[in-house]
């Protein structure tokens, strides 16, 4: 890894422990890193900065949208995905997270893998419910690369993902939809 990466890398690591990622069930934005190198990720449900189909909400079915991610770097051995809303009150509402997710595979990162716990406190997808007459919240699907494997178990809680994001991050994406009530 250049020495240029390697320190932004630790300047970004470093961020997050003084901020305390902890292992909560919340995440602040310096939590989740952007990464040198870029991951394409898209969605059939939605265009990037759309408005999020009903469907996907708790308006709707409550349905987990299709979302796919781009090949990352050849070194790539997992992708993690974590779905955020920053505008929640209290803080960063994670509404899932997906890692061992097989770099190699189809590109699907809304299923597969194993599944953290969401900020309810619950395995798996939790949809999008802001409170009504909120202005649009941003749904982001951040979308990770990584040298080496999380390690981590099923229900692993959002700050735990986020701390095992930072180490051998090598490429991020993100896409992200709105919805309002």
């Amino acid at each position: 890894m250049p020495i240029g990466m390697r320190s932004a890398l630790c300047v970004v690591a470093a961020g997050a422990l003084a901020a305390g990622c902890g292992g909560g069930d919340r995440l602040s934005s310096s939590d989740l890193p952007r990464a040198p190198a870029a991951l394409h990720v898209s969605s059939p449900a939605f265009i990037d900065g759309s408005r999020l189909p009903q469907q996907y909400t708790c308006d709707g079915a409550g349905d987990e949208p299709p979302v796919q991610a781009g090949t990352g770097p050849p070194s790539t051995r997992e992708l993690v995905l974590v779905v955020s809303d920053p505008d929640a009150p209290g803080g960063t509402y994670v509404h899932v997270t997906r890692y061992g997710l097989d770099p190699r595979g189809d590109g699907s990162v809304d299923h597969g893998g194993r599944e953290g716990r969401n900020s309810a406190g619950k395995t798996g997808w939790s949809a999008p419910c802001p409170p009504k007459g909120d202005d649009a919240h941003r749904y982001v699907w951040s979308v990770y690369a990584l040298r080496d494997p999380t390690g981590l178990h099923a229900g692993a809680k959002p700050g735990e993902v986020g701390d095992a994001v930072h180490q051998g991050l090598l490429a991020s994406g993100t896409i992200t939809a709105r919805y309002a009530r």
